[in-house]
């Protein structure tokens, strides 16, 4: 790969943003991005219409690319199919991360993702292919949970929960200034730094994933719209062949196996006890200990949900299913109460529309009833969690 003079972009603002590349036989035309900067979106639309390029391609997912183009893609939603997927979590940290993109885009009065969006706009207009790039958007995320380690994920959930409230405020100069190279590199530097698990997903992994996609992509004269952290992995990623690792970073890790054993081991030892103190202590004492860890689950979960501001019926479902499920790796007390709240107290077309502004308030997860199926996940699950070491301790000190 050969990179060449930008020799049609004269503007001194922006030829930081564009890199000419000579790929095999095809001339590429990289364009780094913010997703919340008008002056990306501007800058694509012009490069495409200056190049009539064979091929844009875009760094999006099917999905992703659905939802900007179909701003009614949430009167799709499908929250108990979700719930019996148990994507919830994962739809979670979706709309986390897209309500912080879309607070950043308020004060600068553009949609996230309309550099992306004009890119596919643009190309259309003039009739040129586009190439969706983009791993899918689930197993990113669903990779990228599972390489991180439990003591990460919690400092990486606060830190997606402080975001929301974040007062940081943002222009276009700012964003000018982040896409020049050497902040992008300190920027991803520091991300390497604090959680490596998950810049290899989230950045290198989908470095790689654009980078062949973008040699796949039909025509000899390409431009690729990208953010801008992308580009320099990008580049490198062009020089070489990784065709190799896409079948390996395009699928979902199964569970390991210690997870697995764990996670049946645990309710195991407890029903163990439970049986061996019949034997020695006698039945009563059996059923003393029986009606210890309904009580030391149930009351933690139903507790949880009625912090959540749950149907009764969630609260009373909470109660009977967290004994139940902290004896099964297979579905936790969240998923059942989440799935209640649903049930019952399904959330309005409205409130799927506000979701991302009413997750910026504490009072909004109370108040829009989408986010109150995401308190009844957590805060039920929360407490089963704590009702099971507690009942699990109890149990085995029983034994001796």
């Amino acid at each position: 790969m050969t990179e060449s003079s930008d020799s049609h972009i004269q503007a001194a603002d922006n030829h930081s943003d564009i890199h000419r590349l000579q790929v095999g036989d095809k001339e590429l035309v990289l364009v780094g991005t913010a997703h919340i900067s008008k002056e990306s979106a501007q800058l694509v639309h012009r490069i495409i219409e200056e190049e009539r390029p064979d091929c844009v391609c875009i760094e999006l997912d099917q999905k992703r690319y659905e939802s900007l183009a179909q701003r009614q893609s949430w009167l799709n939603l499908n929250l108990k199919e979700i719930i019996y997927r148990k994507q919830l979590s994962t739809l979670l940290a979706n709309l986390v991360l897209a309500s912080y993109q879309k607070k950043l885009g308020d004060q600068l009065g553009i949609q996230p993702g309309t550099e992306l969006l004009e890119a596919a706009r643009t190309a259309a207009a003039l009739d040129i292919p586009i190439a969706l790039c983009d791993r899918d958007v689930r197993i990113t995320m669903r990779r990228a949970w599972k390489a991180t380690s439990i003591w990460k994920k919690g400092y990486l959930l606060a830190s997606l929960m402080a975001s929301l409230f974040d007062k940081t405020e943002i222009t276009e100069e700012k964003l000018r200034d982040m896409r020049k190279t050497d902040v992008i590199s300190e920027l991803m530097d520091e991300l390497g730094t604090a959680l490596p698990e998950l810049k290899r997903v989230l950045i290198d992994e989908r470095d790689t994933f654009l980078s062949e996609k973008i040699k796949e992509a039909e025509g000899r004269r390409i431009v690729a719209v990208v953010g801008a952290g992308h580009v320099a992995g990008i580049k490198l990623a062009l020089d070489e062949d990784r065709s190799g690792l896409m079948e390996e970073i395009d699928s979902i890790p199964p569970v390991s196996k210690v997870w697995k054993i764990l996670g049946w081991a645990i309710p195991m030892v407890i029903i163990a006890s439970i049986v061996v103190i019949g034997f020695r202590k006698g039945g009563d004492v059996a059923g003393d200990n029986i009606i210890y860890w309904i009580l030391a689950n149930g009351i933690p979960s139903s507790i949880g949900a009625m912090l959540a501001l749950a149907s009764p019926f969630t609260i009373i479902g909470a109660f009977i299913a967290a004994p139940i499920t902290s004896l099964t790796p297979v579905i936790g007390a969240g998923y059942v109460t989440a799935f209640l709240q649903v049930v019952f107290r399904p959330p309005m077309v409205a409130e799927f529309e506000s979701a991302m502004e009413d997750m910026a308030t504490v009072g909004g997860w109370w108040r829009n009833k989408l986010l109150r199926v995401f308190l009844a996940f957590i805060l039920p699950g929360f407490g089963s969690m704590i009702g099971t070491y507690i009942g699990g301790y109890e149990i085995i000190s029983n034994l001796f």
